[in-house]
């Protein structure tokens, strides 16, 4: 059937409650931001649409902790690389912490940063994918976001 006003109406209305939820944070994440932002200089690197990404972050009440956020279309090696030189960062010396293989773990890897993979069960679907191998210890494994607190 063609689409009707009423359609339109009840798919904005949908969108809207969408972005008026608030963002379920997860257990331990607030509190180990902070911990870390008092010890080291955190950027926030995340993909997607820009205007929607800075409405999810502000809705976070987290964009405190980070000294830098840069959003992109897509976390390959080359954003990393570009982030780097951009940063100025040393890349023995950074971490991407992620809980994506396919975007946070394998592109940091291949760019020559350092990895923490935090596995999260709500992760995407198309996100997932087996983690690398890193017999030079470049990639960590932890299964909460605070045990970062026990490493950094």
């Amino acid at each position: 059937r063609p689409v009707r006003p009423e359609d339109l109406d009840y798919i904005t209305r949908l969108a809207e409650q969408i972005m008026e939820k608030p963002l379920e944070l997860i257990e331990g994440v607030p509190e180990t931001l902070a911990y870390l932002a008092s010890r080291h200089r955190l950027t926030l690197f995340t993909k997607g649409q820009p205007d929607e990404q800075w409405r999810k972050i502000k809705r976070s009440g987290l964009e405190s902790f980070f000294s830098h956020v840069v959003i992109v279309k897509e976390k390959d090696a080359p954003a990393y690389r570009r982030l780097v030189e951009q940063l100025n960062l040393d890349p023995r010396r950074t971490w991407m912490i992620g809980n994506s293989p396919k975007s946070d773990i394998r592109p940091a890897l291949e760019a020559g940063l350092r990895a923490v993979y935090v596995p999260h069960p709500r992760t995407w679907h198309l996100e997932r994918d087996p983690l690398p191998p890193s017999p030079d210890g470049r990639l960590l494994v932890v299964e909460r976001f605070s045990e970062l607190q026990r490493y950094f």
